[in-house]
């Protein structure tokens, strides 16, 4: 599959969404929400500032789309030493993941229930992430919604330059479409070093990679480091 000119457009697509808001709420994830969320939200409103926002001048993690939230709750865990962001607009994965972290009293997993796209564009200065974590996003497998795939020209620059110097764009999909769409959009950005088949070990393999095992889809994984200087960052369109 190669790819089109409407695939490798460098501008975002004002009201293109990357996922589907669609969820029923129970009274358990408003009562979860409601006692746990504080203790856990970024702030509403302002720039990404470290000290401000968790206390301390850590590295800083964003895992977009956490889903269900155990690859988020389980990398905090893992890395005491770094504060994750887990952006996610599905609020009883939000929900149960803020149920799953609670027994393990994380301090240092945050979480945005919105789009990761304006808390990237609008809220996180250059050079401030040391990792973006992208796992197992909806694949839009049917070409024509290819539009709807997050990784697209104009994320791949806004990702090179809120990462800092050494930091890693980390994916992982168990659909082929997916992984050729990453290898089209990497290989026509030009500015990244990409390795394929890196496993993070601390990632459970639960969820979307255990059911795409069972489905016998292989899973991809790719680690990208920004390996010049990013160009410039298309401004969002009103």
């Amino acid at each position: 599959m190669s790819p089109t000119r409407s695939t490798l457009d460098h501008s975002p697509r004002q009201g293109v969404r990357t996922f589907t808001p669609r969820w029923r709420s129970s009274p358990l994830t408003t009562e979860r929400m409601e006692r746990l969320l504080p203790a856990h939200a970024i702030p509403a409103e302002g720039e990404l500032d470290r000290e401000a926002w968790f206390g301390r001048v850590a590295p800083v993690v964003l895992e977009i789309g956490s889903g269900h939230g155990a690859a988020a709750v389980a990398y905090a865990a893992a890395h005491p030493e770094h504060d994750l962001i887990a952006a996610e607009v599905h609020v009883p994965g939000v929900a149960r993941m803020l149920s799953s972290a609670e027994p393990l009293e994380l301090r240092n997993l945050w979480v945005e229930v919105d789009d990761a796209l304006p808390l990237l564009t609008e809220r996180v200065p250059s050079g401030a992430l040391a990792a973006v974590h992208l796992f197992f996003p909806d694949p839009w497998p049917k070409g024509k919604h290819a539009k709807r795939r997050f990784v697209q020209q104009h994320t791949l620059a806004l990702l090179a330059d809120r990462l800092e110097a050494g930091g890693v764009l980390r994916i992982a999909t168990d659909h082929e479409v997916y992984a050729a769409h990453v290898r089209h959009q990497v290989e026509h950005h030009g500015g990244w070093t990409v390795v394929e088949g890196e496993r993070p070990p601390w990632r459970p393999q639960d969820g979307f990679e255990a059911k795409g095992r069972r489905a016998g889809r292989s899973i991809s994984e790719f680690a990208l480091t920004p390996r010049q200087a990013p160009g410039p960052v298309p401004a969002r369109k009103p």
